[in-house]
């Protein structure tokens, strides 16, 4: 990269999966694009369950067959009332099967996922990889400026913002956010186990959110503990020895003897709804769109969403001489995002209000809608094809 100046018609800011992503399928739909991110490898050993729509979008990318092998298939699951509450929901099962799909998805490392895309965005003769990192983002009438830490200038006609939470891009474009604190956290980690998972993905509800134990390779599990802070704080302090038999007695004992592996991570659980998703030259994709809580296994599988409607809008917009930046383009983008993100952060937020709440009627119409997804088989169908993706992208 020897010029002082580059421009193109798209550049992707952020290089985590949903970055990646984006970068990938914006080149394949014909925009000439950069991703501007340093090139480092993942920093830790978090997971991500994708669900059947982003596995089909990542092997439509030349992806999947990348990291396949790394990744556990998650055939079953099961949700348990772990409350203690007089008022209990009844277990309910998912089976895959049951709706026509070998599995539901598949549950892999951040650290092999994002492998597996840097070596795809690598091959792309449309795609220019800037290894360095945005300092100034500045939309102007017909391009978006933007500075590099090592004086790098690039423009766009387009700046896709995957730059997380504390978006440079989203500032830039004058997004404000909505943000609501859960007054939760969640700790990740890894565990190994005695007993075969048979790839149930296990998620026990208590009164501090979800305990979820997702199938990995192996006799292994990833494991989600949302808790209240104080009480993630008590067990992010834990020895390794000490952890494994807390979560040894959270699971049941279902898995065995337990062992956590090397690495833990705990964050504060948030809602967080940007004001648009688009304005100024910029969209947002991932976590710089929306932020929501690590229930259902909606966060990435959103962000992936987002990148594919993107590139169908931009491909789309090419195709007809469009500007790709121009307002009625990012127009068609946050119309064709509005009614996903908006939805599964309301079912998230409503499931998890539902089984903190100490309020009885609360209680009951959960108790009583978990026993009707679980009797019901129409309605259990119907809860697991949505799981999976909106019906309206069917």
């Amino acid at each position: 990269m020897n010029d002082a100046s580059m421009t193109f018609d798209t550049v992707v800011v952020g290089g985590g999966p949903a970055g990646l992503t984006a970068a990938i399928a914006l080149a394949e739909a014909g925009a000439r694009t950069a991703l501007l991110a340093r090139h480092v490898p993942y920093a830790d050993n978090r997971t991500t369950a994708l669900l059947g729509a982003s596995v089909d979008l990542l092997d439509r990318l030349d992806v999947w067959r990348r990291c396949r092998e790394s990744a556990a298939p998650l055939k079953v699951m099961r949700l348990v009332d772990d409350t203690g509450r007089l008022i209990r929901a009844p277990e309910v099962r998912f089976v895959s099967e049951e709706i026509g799909l070998d599995q539901f998805g598949y549950n892999i490392d951040n650290r092999t996922l994002v492998a597996a895309l840097e070596a795809r965005a690598a091959e792309l003769p449309g795609l220019t990889r800037v290894d360095d990192e945005a300092t100034t983002v500045v939309p102007e009438d017909s391009v978006v400026a933007i500075v590099t830490r090592q004086d790098k200038t690039l423009g766009a006609r387009l700046v896709i913002g995957s730059d997380g939470r504390q978006s440079l891009c989203r500032d830039a474009a004058d997004i404000e956010v909505r943000r609501r604190d859960l007054h939760q956290a969640a700790l990740t980690f890894n565990i190994s186990h005695s007993r075969p998972h048979k790839n149930v993905s296990t998620e026990f509800h208590t009164p501090q959110g979800p305990c979820v134990f997702v199938p990995l390779p192996g006799n292994r599990c990833s494991v989600v503990w949302v808790a209240a802070p104080n009480e993630a704080e008590r067990l992010m302090a834990l020895s390794d020895e000490q952890l494994s038999e807390a979560v040894e007695k959270q699971s049941h004992s279902i898995l065995g003897r337990t062992n956590v592996e090397p690495g833990r991570h705990k964050f504060p659980l948030a809602i967080e709804r940007p004001t648009a998703i688009a304005r100024n030259r910029i969209a947002l994709v991932g976590e710089s769109a929306h932020v929501v809580p690590p229930i259902g296994a909606q966060g990435l599988n959103m962000g992936l969403r987002d990148a594919a409607d993107l590139a169908e809008i931009v491909r789309e917009a090419l195709g007809l001489g469009e500007d790709p930046g121009a307002a009625p383009v990012l127009q068609r983008y946050a119309a064709a995002r509005r009614s996903d993100i908006a939805s599964r952060t309301f079912a998230i937020d409503v499931a998890n209000r539902s089984l903190l709440s100490d309020l009885l009627p609360v209680q009951t119409a959960r108790a009583a809608g978990l026993h009707l997804i679980g009797a019901v088989g129409p309605l259990r169908r119907l809860a697991m094809r949505e799981g999976l993706a909106p019906s309206w992208r069917i």
